[in-house]
Formats: structure tokens, sequence, C-alpha cells
């Protein structure tokens, strides 16, 4: 027996998100309040896309936008694809800065296939859900905050993906300072080196685990617990004016670190009033986001 597609349009909100944390590389990411909105129904046949806001006329608008690949990936975990779809991107994350913009794209599109089929949140639950995102994205620091919310640590093992959420602190206050110029992740990794000294990665280690207890329960160390030796500096020549952002941050003692892979910069503990990154850079007061991609529509009621 087939699936059963709604009728009706579903709807998801992806929040954005900054991973790695400072110390955090490839495991630790949050959730932010700033969101794209994305809708999709079934059709009989084809697959467009329409894009408004970040990335508008820019973006594929077919089965190549990463929201209908995403769809279609989940579509074929559960056994069927529908014969077309129509999806609709509000997009108000910033594209190709380090904040997300891509797994909000993937959460977006695999929680609008589970919520597009009767029973499709159970039969693709959380886990595997995680499992198809991280998949697609190549790593899961992103994904995970997007669609858990809050604050994650991730981790890959044998079947892929896998995360858990933990909620943070009320004193934890993210800003973000986003900058003109994009950067992308391909090129941030490239400048990464193939070894690192054992010290430094002994450094990272305690300093992730610190900052997991700085995030949850004690924000007065969270300077000294983004502080990190295994990425920010390699890349800081690729992107000199993110790296001198979070330098100055720093020396006024704000626990501020590159946010993912850049080019923006992420705030975790209050930045004085007086400070004034320069007019290259979009300063933005954002919250935690502490529900992840929620999905609105009449098959998740059924479900």
């Amino acid at each position: 027996m087939g699936l059963t597609f709604a009728t009706d349009p579903v709807t998801v909100r992806t929040p954005a998100t900054s991973a790695n944390l400072g110390p955090g590389f490839d495991s630790l990411g949050l959730a932010l309040t700033r969101y794209d909105d994305l809708d999709a129904r079934v059709t009989d046949g084809g697959f467009t896309v329409t894009v408004e806001g970040k990335g508008a006329g820019e973006l594929p608008g077919d089965e190549e936008h990463l929201v209908v690949r995403a769809m279609l990936a989940t579509f074929d975990e559960m056994g069927e694809r529908p014969r077309g779809l129509a999806v609709r991107c509000v997009n108000r994350i910033p594209q190709a800065r380090g904040l997300g913009s891509s797994s909000a794209a993937i959460v977006g599109g695999v929680q609008l296939a589970r919520g597009l089929v009767k029973d499709g949140m159970n039969l693709i639950g959380d886990d595997d859900a995680l499992r198809i995102a991280a998949r697609l994205e190549g790593h899961p620091d992103n994904v995970a905050p997007c669609l858990l919310g809050g604050f994650t640590i991730a981790w890959t093992e044998g079947l892929g993906a896998r995360a858990v959420r933990l909620g943070a602190h009320e004193g934890v206050r993210p800003k973000v300072f986003v900058p003109a110029e994009r950067g992308y992740t391909a090129s941030a990794r490239a400048a990464l080196p193939p070894n690192v000294p054992h010290a430094d990665a002994s450094f990272n280690a305690g300093r992730a685990a610190l900052l997991t207890h700085a995030i949850t329960s004690d924000p007065r160390l969270l300077f000294a617990a983004t502080e990190d030796r295994l990425h920010q500096g390699y890349r800081g020549e690729a992107m000199p004016g993110t790296a001198s952002l979070v330098a100055s941050l720093r020396s006024v003692g704000v626990a501020a670190v590159v946010s993912g892979a850049g080019p923006a910069v992420l705030a975790l503990s209050e930045v004085p009033a007086d400070f004034h990154p320069g007019t290259e850079w979009r300063v933005q007061t954002l919250g935690v986001d502490a529900h992840g991609a929620l999905v609105k529509g009449s098959m998740v009621e059924l479900a």
C-alpha cells in the first residue's frame, strides 16, 4: 500500500543556527531566533520553488533547490515520491554567512516531507530525520539545533548522526555580527591542516566540556569556555575582518567566536554599549530558539 499524501499545504519554520561555538568543532550548535518560513503542497506533476527574501533570484526554482532535494530524499526513505511539489520559501537567514542557511533549507525539506505524509512523523522519527539531514549537509552540528532547538551536542556513529538537546541558561544572550561579504564552508574547511598538535586537541576537549556547563548552567564561564585552538586561527587569514572583530570583542571581555565557518561573528555574552564594530557589520540581537523546526499541517494532526 502506498503513502497517503496531504491535499492541503504544510508549513514549517526553521531557525538560524550557529555551530562550533568556539571549541566544539563539528559537534556543538545553538538554535537562534531568526527564521525561514517554508510551505509546500503536493501537485499533479513537476517541482517548482518560489523564493522571497534572502536568495531571491539566485537560488534554483526547481528540483535542484536544496529544500526539494531534502524533501525527495525523505520521501525516498518512506518509499514513495509524490508526482509534483510546489514549494514557497520566505528566507530571512543570511545566505553563506555561517548562520545555518543550508541546514535550515535541508531540515525544512525533511520536515515538510514528513508533514505531507499521513503518519509521516512516525514513519520518519526525529532520529531518522536528523540522520537524513546530516547526510545531506555533510555534518550534524548545524542540522541538530535546527531540528531540535536549544543547545545541541551532535556526533556520528554506526548508522549516522546522533544528537542530544540541552536547554540554554537564560543568561546566554546571543548577538550576531553579519558582514556584507559571503563565506563558504568548503573554502573555510580547506584552510584547516590535516593534523593538529596533541596539546591543542587536549585544550579544546577541556574547553568544549566547559562550554557545555557554561551554556546550560553558568554563563559567567563563557569567556574561558569559548577559547579555541583547532580551527579559528587557521581560518583567520582567509577572513581577516572576522578574525579582527573576534579579537576586538574578546579584548573587552566578550565571549565572541566565529559563527560556524564564518564570516559572521557570534557573541554569547553582553557586548559593551560603547563597542562599535564598524559600518561593514550589521548587528542583530537574538535569543536562543527552544523549539527547532516546527511543522504545521493536516497530516501532522492526523499522525
